[in-house]
């Protein structure tokens, strides 16, 4: 279960705001890119998995982009899964074409971006509310 006491980092100078500092220092890795990302001029902020439970793990990647995913107006590019015995059952995602949005098991909604520091607290507690109604601590 993911505390609330870990909101609490001011990581400006990578994400722009607060974000979760135990995730985010479980999640941070040396600057590595995709070979399609480096021609859309991105540069990677986050990109990691994270075992939280024998069956379960997270996953993250953030890039900044020279040019909006559109119809996003931000310059940010970013996928975050939790995968629980090996089925996706929450993810936030921008593509082109959809936009901003999360999966909550089958269903998609939009999701109203703001920063990359927001963006992992929404998916943390989005992570807490599932674990708790599902039975999982």
């Amino acid at each position: 279960m993911l505390h609330p006491s870990i909101i609490t980092v001011n990581l400006a100078g990578r994400l722009g705001g607060v974000a979760h500092r135990t995730v985010l220092e479980l999640l941070t890795t040396p600057f590595d890119c995709w070979y399609v990302l480096q021609h859309m001029g991105a540069v990677p902020l986050v990109r990691r998995r994270v075992v939280l439970a024998k069956d379960a793990f997270v996953e993250v990647a953030i890039w900044r982009v020279d040019e909006p995913v559109s119809p996003a107006r931000h310059h940010f590019k970013y996928r975050l899964a939790y995968v629980v015995g090996g089925e996706c059952v929450l993810r936030y995602d921008n593509e082109r074409g959809k936009g901003d949005h999360r999966h909550n098991g089958a269903e998609e909604a939009s999701y109203p971006f703001s920063t990359p520091a927001q963006l992992m607290a929404d998916f943390a507690t989005d992570i807490e509310r599932w674990n708790d109604e599902h039975g999982r601590s």
